[in-house]
């Protein structure tokens, strides 16, 4: 019952929230549900749960080494969100707390589903709750980008969904019983159709891969991620990617259990170094600091791609990633979030020297674009490596080479654009209309600690984090 707790309390703070009358006290449902989702998220990481084989819900190995991550980051997030929502005071908090409460329930059940099906309609009701989140600003570009995102994403999901129809069809054609449940489809996979289970396997991935942002179908990621606010573009590359990138894990287990990895791990490893391709020379043109952040978001989710077919210590070191990663890119979102309001735009052709108008907030920004890019003794670093070893432990040298080579390039790009915002000479613009944007602790301290988090998951990663990322490789590398 406790597991499915961080599904449902978020839910009713959720309707609890739209029921709320007052727009200054509202901002105060997310972190009330934060605190209570992270203390449940981490009370089930010390004392695991039993999952029974056939639960369609359960916080099994995989839920457990990615949602406690999700759980801080989203606390951290609403944290943020409080002081940010009392300086948007001219727009209306209804809908946002609402419906950003609804995105972190429905990331816990995509994370603790054990059934295609389940899986399918918790990505899509993420989906479909971000848009108002996405068109908080309700700009023309805002909208341009909502719409981008629904049709983007909604092409994704339901190649998914195809790919989920396709995969319970291999099932029942290899004489099964169509469970969909993932643990069933494993146990089965030896008698699961061929034909029909690589054409769920490209549907899947195609439908996923979109979710995550994976190249060619990230295109919804630069828009999305430069109007969304700071928070939620931060929750959307360390919690709905997260989800996808589960979902693509557990159906690769059964592409395994099925005699098909090496075809799964062919297309993954593909994909991930087009992606990283991709990402490189976006990094190396663009000019605005919030979709950088978002070509950034590319590029590593082409790592987690590449690391998942080196097999298990790839998989091992993809789990590790997410972490790092995703605490990573939320303190850069959140800081990114303050230099956007301080400046009044997010392009390097029209402000630079934010570091005498936002001293604090560039000096974030600038500590998270050597955690992003693999500096020690930030998490990033010490993940990216173990990603490289597992590819020169398993030959793989031209994808150890090809894997540095864009990392050198992706770093190349983020340094051009944060340092020039940070440190090039000041331009003098008129003075934005309204107040003064003010560097309080509110809008300071959850990007410290995100990335003070980074910072202790390299230097210091604890062992019971370990042993849960070996179990969830050991779930998923498991066969009948």
């Amino acid at each position: 019952m406790i597991p499915l707790l961080l599904i449902l309390l978020p839910l009713a703070g959720a309707l609890l929230a739209a029921a709320a009358p007052s727009d200054r006290t509202r901002p105060w449902f997310l972190p009330a549900v934060g605190v209570s989702h992270t203390g449940l998220s981490l009370h089930l990481l010390l004392h695991p749960p039993v999952v029974a084989d056939g639960a369609w819900f359960g916080f099994d190995a995989v839920a457990r080494a990615v949602l406690p991550m999700v759980s801080v980051l989203f606390l951290l997030c609403s944290l943020y969100g409080v002081p940010y929502l009392r300086a948007r005071s001219e727009r209306p908090n209804r809908v946002f707390v609402a419906t950003l409460l609804a995105v972190i329930g429905l990331i816990s059940a995509g994370l603790m589903a054990r059934h295609l099906g389940v899986l399918w309609i918790a990505t899509e009701g993420v989906t479909l709750a971000a848009v108002p989140l996405l068109h908080f600003n309700r700009t023309p570009r805002a909208f341009e980008a909502t719409w981008k995102y629904l049709l983007v994403g909604g092409t994704g999901i339901a190649l998914s969904l195809l790919g989920s129809f396709c995969l319970g069809y291999a099932s029942l054609y290899g004489h099964g019983s169509g469970d969909l449940t993932f643990h069933a489809l494993t146990e089965a996979g030896a008698d699961l159709s061929r034909p029909w289970l690589l054409i769920a396997w490209v549907l899947l991935l195609a439908g996923y891969g979109t979710k995550m942002g994976l190249a060619p179908m990230h295109t919804w990621k630069p828009d999305a991620y430069g109007e969304a606010p700071g928070l939620v573009g931060a929750i959307l590359a360390g919690g709905l990617t997260t989800v996808a990138f589960v979902a693509l894990l557990r159906v690769r287990s059964v592409l395994g259990a099925a005699g098909e990895g090496a075809v799964a791990d062919l297309t993954l490893l593909c994909l991930g170094l087009f992606s990283l391709g991709v990402a490189a020379l976006y990094l190396l043109g663009t000019r605005d600091f919030k979709r950088m952040l978002a070509y950034s978001s590319v590029e590593h989710m082409g790592i987690l791609s590449l690391a998942t077919a080196l097999g298990p210590a790839g998989i091992g070191a993809a789990l590790f990633h997410v972490w790092t990663n995703s605490l990573t890119k939320g303190s850069l979102f959140l800081s990114a979030g303050n230099l956007r309001r301080s400046a009044g735009t997010a392009s390097m052709d029209d402000v630079r020297g934010l570091s005498e108008s936002a001293p604090r907030s560039t000096a974030l920004f600038v500590a998270g674009l050597f955690a992003v890019t693999a500096c020690p003794p930030f998490g990033i670093f010490f993940s990216e490596l173990r990603i490289l070893r597992a590819a020169m432990d398993g030959g793989h040298g031209f994808t150890a080479g090809a894997f540095l080579l864009g990392l050198l390039f992706a770093f190349f790009g983020l340094t051009r654009v944060v340092l020039g915002v940070a440190y090039g000479p000041p331009r003098r613009r008129p003075p934005a209309p309204g107040p003064r944007f003010a560097e309080t602790a509110g809008v300071i301290l959850p990007p410290l600690v995100l990335l003070g988090l980074s910072a202790w998951l390299g230097l210091s990663p604890p062992p019971l984090l370990e042993q849960v990322w070996s179990a969830a490789v050991a779930q998923l590398a498991s066969t009948p």
